[in-house]
């Protein structure tokens, strides 16, 4: 059962519906959404946005300056078919990828090179605008089953080339052709690579070439971002992985859409009223473990952060920037998992960094700082990051939360009730306490209550103790929640009607509205882990369920344990 799991879209600035759909949509949500299911949309801060800021860009200051930094402007495609702009793209993305491995060089982020796609460019200009030394641009040439790259590198502070060759070679090269390309850069720049570095620089992904295109192509439209084009850009994966079951960056970037389809409240956009979106990330995930990403690893971060299982969540991150040490997406995951396990400090530090890294996307590392500051109890820092965030870029109206708490406790009243309006604007039901704090995995609870207290102050409604604290204390293990759970009945609420789960001691479980029984499943535990599969609901895809005792529960409330979903937090209580 899960109560309160109708969703919301929490950040981002939606098409405004027509009021006859927005009406049918609410009574599909509330069908859909009656019992053990539902969508998670992360309210505090990871809301889309279009890969350069709204906001003109601020010029950051010039990365370390103990190791060589370089930036990769998107590789012209000089095919006769303009549609093959996805495979140049594609080779340019690689390449920076490859280079960002190698832990011996500061490489600028995809975002930021992408900038200056399709834009006459000078050298000097852009190493002086991303803070780097090195330039590296070219072209490619794809033509039936033949490809051609050109590349040249440039040292900006000169304007000299350091070299410039061209790569000739069929399609079943291109991973040789890139990673002679990769070498020669490290060479150049007499980077030393450790031996890990070596090993990896000669690995293959797959050696399927048409699953690669795939790849590529549903890469494309995953990048620009738009609930359109994750709809176009899920076939191309699911292609990939058809024709390479092993193919462990598709099944990546497959858990990465549908975990973000189903963060930005995406599905509804898609025509997709199926409430199984992060389900199905969490199933691609699991088989993108067994190839391992930098990709996949932050995902993992990302989903068991909302599990409140904060030091998992640290291990994934870890191992995300090992593997990709110059990704600035895996440095922001980083800074928010510390943030919530309560080491702002250091949270502050990784966001810098992302900034350096991705410097025309600096809204949301800044965004993350503010909340750090936040933390820290300095609250007049924290608006002002959070109001250059919002400056930068109005979309993410994630940010307005952590805004009017801190202007709550600046005693700035009216500002406070009007960043909260911004926060709250797209909710597709009323926000509450409750399910705000859902979205905030405060380790230390005292963080937690600070926060909410602020949005109380703020005008959001609720009661100072009106919201669930799953504390890793009260976490039940797997042989707790097996004798408490399993032979014994699972009761609730839902809008003010009794809802039950009754569970035998072999796991066999029913679900029961109204004394009706309305599905059928099983149970079973896995490691802490209560995990639920129905037979007909919900594709029949297996979920994962936290288990916590809430000290402050009562029978009459029927809340003396706290349920945690991959989208939801509830009440329940148990009967013999």
């Amino acid at each position: 059962m899960d109560p309160e799991a109708v969703g919301k879209v929490i950040g981002e600035t939606r098409p405004e519906a027509k009021q006859g759909l927005r009406m049918a949509l609410a009574v599909v949500i509330a069908l859909l959404l009656v019992i053990g299911g539902g969508v998670i949309w992360k309210s505090y801060l990871r809301i889309p946005s279009p890969p350069v800021e709204v906001a003109s860009v601020e010029k950051m200051a010039s990365p370390l300056a103990d190791r060589p930094s370089i930036a990769v402007l998107p590789f012209v495609n000089m095919s006769d078919d303009p549609k093959q702009e996805y495979f140049s793209d594609g080779i340019t993305e690689d390449l920076i990828t490859d280079l960002s491995n190698i832990s011996g060089l500061f490489v600028i982020a995809r975002n930021s090179t992408f900038t200056y796609k399709g834009k006459p460019v000078k050298v000097k200009q852009v190493a002086q605008e991303l803070g780097v030394r090195y330039v590296l641009e070219g072209s490619v040439r794809k033509a039936t089953e033949k490809v051609r790259i050109n590349a040249q590198l440039i040292d900006a502070s000169t304007g000299h080339h350091l070299w410039a060759e061209r790569y000739d070679g069929k399609m079943d090269d291109i991973f040789a052709l890139q990673d002679r390309i990769t070498q020669k850069i490290v060479a150049a720049l007499a980077v030393k690579l450790t031996a890990g570095e070596q090993q990896r620089s000669v690995i293959i992904e797959t050696n399927s070439i048409e699953a690669y295109d795939a790849f590529l192509q549903g890469w494309e439209h995953y990048l620009r971002r738009t609930p359109d084009d994750f709809a176009k850009a899920l076939p191309y994966f699911k292609n990939a992985i058809e024709l390479d079951p092993n193919y462990g960056r598709a099944y990546a970037a497959l858990a990465l859409t549908y975990l973000e389809v189903a963060t930005y409240g995406w599905l509804w956009s898609m025509g997709d009223l199926n409430p199984t979106t992060r389900i199905r990330a969490q199933l691609y995930l699991e088989r993108a473990m067994k190839y391992p990403t930098s990709v996949a690893h932050r995902v993992a971060s990302d989903i068991v952060l909302t599990r409140r299982k904060h030091q998992e969540a640290l291990a994934e991150a870890e191992k995300a920037i090992t593997m990709d040490p110059n990704d600035a997406e895996s440095h922001l995951m980083m800074a928010e998992v510390l943030l919530f396990i309560g080491r702002p400090e250091e949270a502050i530090t990784f966001a810098k960094k992302a900034m350096l890294l991705d410097p025309r996307n600096i809204a949301f590392p800044l965004g993350l700082q503010g909340l750090a500051y936040f933390c820290m109890e300095q609250f007049k820092e924290a608006a002002s990051l959070m109001e250059r965030a919002l400056k930068l870029n109005p979309n993410r109206t994630g940010f307005a939360s952590t805004l009017a708490a801190a202007y709550a406790h600046l005693g700035r009243n009216r500002e406070a009730r009007s960043a909260l309006d911004v926060y709250t604007k797209n909710w597709l039901i009323p926000a509450t306490l409750q399910r705000v704090m859902y979205y905030f995995p405060f380790k230390n609870l005292e963080d937690g209550d600070r926060f909410a207290e602020g949005l109380l102050r703020a005008g959001l409604p609720g009661e100072p103790s009106g919201y669930y604290k799953a504390s890793g204390e009260h976490r039940l293990t797997g042989e707790e929640i097996k004798e408490l759970f399993f032979g014994h009945i699972q009761t609730g609420l839902w809008a003010g009607r009794p809802w039950s789960i009754s569970r035998t001691r072999e796991g066999k479980a029913a679900l029961l509205l109204d004394s009706k029984v309305i599905a059928r499943g099983k149970s079973w535990i896995e490691g802490d882990m209560l995990i639920h599969q129905w037979e007909k609901r919900w594709e029949g895809l297996k979920f994962y369920i936290s288990v916590f005792r809430n000290p402050e529960g009562t029978p009459q409330e029927k809340n003396e344990y706290i349920i945690l979903s991959d989208w939801n937090i509830y009440g329940v209580s148990l009967e013999d």
